[in-house]
């Protein structure tokens, strides 16, 4: 039993974090998921997509069990305030695709949550349409996974992309299972030089996103342990 589970889509937005854990293959409905493990948290990278995110979140509660299930990762910004790296932690999700919201304690602001990668134009539209701040595609599949079992949920989510910034849609690159299909898309990109200024500035600001984000992580981490040390502390001073 673990007291917090962390669902991201990709490994790299995590993997400072996750570095030198224990991983754990295990199965849940038919599918693989990789597990990486330390102390009282388990994270698991589901995938890209409210699917893949919805998979993944439901293995990690049923397996695990644990007190509350963060989303985390990447977002983009609906706000031109707003900058690269800067982490938010939303008081409301909303499913663009049917306008279902779930609300989070203790957050602040919204996150509105798409089926692909939004434009400039699109962020905007956003913006006005939910006065939201920032955009992902997994965080309301995560919290709806969590709802439906009676787990609390909360979101943490690090702007990788300004609202100006536009990249092509990646839908074509991503299978069946959310796994991002990097080959493919790096021969879609050779051949494609006006790409590649907005491929190292996106790669330079998914960095410093990672960066932002796993630092948020390791403090939630640590102010979650810390009551389990005191508590054994007393324990064993106790006995």
């Amino acid at each position: 039993m673990s007291r917090v589970a962390i669902v991201a889509a990709l490994e790299r937005e995590v993997r400072p974090l996750v570095k030198g854990w224990h991983t754990t293959d295990r199965q849940h409905s038919g599918r693989d998921f990789l597990f990486f493990e330390r102390d009282e948290t388990v994270v698991v990278c589901g995938g890209i997509g409210a699917e893949a995110a919805r998979r993944a979140a439901e293995a990690l509660i049923v397996l695990y069990q644990p007190s509350i299930v963060y989303s985390v990762g990447y977002a983009g910004a609906l706000d031109p305030a707003i900058g690269i790296g800067q982490v938010l932690r939303p008081s409301r999700i909303i499913d663009v695709r049917d306008g279902s919201s779930v609300a989070v304690a203790g957050g602040e602001g919204i996150l509105v949550t798409v089926a692909g990668v939004a434009s400039p134009a699109q962020k905007q539209t956003l913006r006005e349409s939910f006065a939201a701040q920032a955009v992902d595609m997994e965080a309301s599949a995560v919290a709806r996974a969590a709802q439906a079992r009676g787990v609390e949920f909360a979101a943490i989510k690090a702007i990788s992309d300004a609202l100006e910034f536009e990249f092509p849609s990646t839908e074509r690159f991503v299978d069946a299972d959310g796994r991002f299909l990097k080959a493919r898309f790096a021969m879609f990109a050779a051949v494609r030089p006006r790409l590649w200024g907005r491929l190292i500035e996106l790669a330079r600001n998914s960095r410093r996103a990672t960066r932002a984000l796993c630092s948020e992580l390791q403090g939630i981490i640590h102010k979650t342990a810390a009551p389990v040390a005191h508590a054994e502390s007393t324990s064993i001073d106790a006995r």
